[in-house]
């Protein structure tokens, strides 16, 4: 999908390298640090999850030996979402040191975020993840279908890189583009009927590779700064403040409790689908012998 991928962003021009601001203290690396905003990979989400999973009881032991899954209706999506978010940044790692990424990035007043902010040579970018397990997805100009609904995918895209190249304006005092990309996770296919103008839409496999193919537009010294900048708890405090903070270990149990809940689904499905050979196997053998009794 690389090769003709709309590059259009929200929109200005380029840190000018000839102004006054301060330089980042040391280059920025593709891992925001621990104390600055922006470090923790899909924080909001996470907790919206472990939120909306509290209520819920926990399972019989019944319902564990047949392995029902441990999600309530209400923390599923937050956590496929998180999900979607945990492996696309785990693709950003692997960006090289000229490359800053900021997850989980707050925006607002609502506690809405931007799922990552990456900063690099090609410039700023906006990253929408959407996770969407064996899903068809159709792309058209203007619109985004999975399994035929219609989404607002796009408008969202669209609206958090002009809401971070206003925090930007009013950051750096003048304008800076900001380039929208949704990236897809999980869909068994995505037909690109049209490609929309103003957001590029690709899967989590190819994000890395178009990052790192754009054109340079900006200096070391003008990514940096624009890094350091975003980084910074300040930047962000007239909107919701920092993400709220996660709880990773309680996360990671309920993954484990997910994965060993549909672990037991399979065998179950395994030993049913032996089972049912096995009968039909005895059957078989049943009638034959009557034939040749016969």
């Amino acid at each position: 999908m690389d090769g003709d991928l709309v590059r259009s962003g929200y929109r200005g021009r380029t840190l000018d390298t000839t102004d006054t601001a301060p330089k980042a203290s040391p280059p920025m690396t593709a891992t925001a640090p621990a104390d600055a905003v922006g470090s923790v990979p899909a924080a909001a989400v996470i907790s919206a999850c472990l939120n909306a999973q509290a209520g819920f009881p926990a399972r019989s032991r019944v319902s564990r030996v047949f392995g029902r899954s441990p999600l309530s209706v209400d923390s599923r999506p937050w956590y496929l979402g998180a999900l979607g978010e945990l492996q696309v940044a785990a693709r950003l790692a692997k960006l090289g040191p000229d490359w800053t990424v900021l997850h989980s990035v707050p925006i607002g007043y609502r506690r809405s975020d931007v799922d990552h902010v990456v900063v690099g040579p090609a410039g700023v970018f906006t990253i929408n993840t959407k996770f969407h397990d064996d899903a068809r997805i159709w792309v058209g100009s203007t619109r985004l279908l999975v399994n035929g609904q219609k989404t607002d995918h796009l408008r969202n895209s669209r609206y958090e890189a002009q809401r971070i190249a206003r925090k930007l304006m009013a950051v750096v005092g003048e304008p800076i583009d900001v380039y929208p990309a949704l990236v897809l996770v999980g869909a068994r296919s995505v037909t690109i009927r049209e490609r929309p103008v103003d957001v590029t839409v690709l899967r989590d496999t190819e994000l890395v590779r178009w990052l790192t193919r754009r054109a340079v537009t900006l200096t070391a010294d003008a990514r940096d700064r624009l890094a350091e900048m975003l980084t910074r708890p300040e930047t962000w405090a007239t909107s919701s403040g920092a993400s709220p903070e996660p709880d990773l270990t309680a996360f990671a149990a309920l993954r484990r409790e997910v994965g060993v809940a549909r672990r037991v689904r399979m065998l179950w499905g395994t030993a049913g689908l032996f089972g049912g050979m096995v009968v039909a196997a005895a059957l078989a053998i049943n009638a034959y012998a009557t034939l040749l009794g016969g």
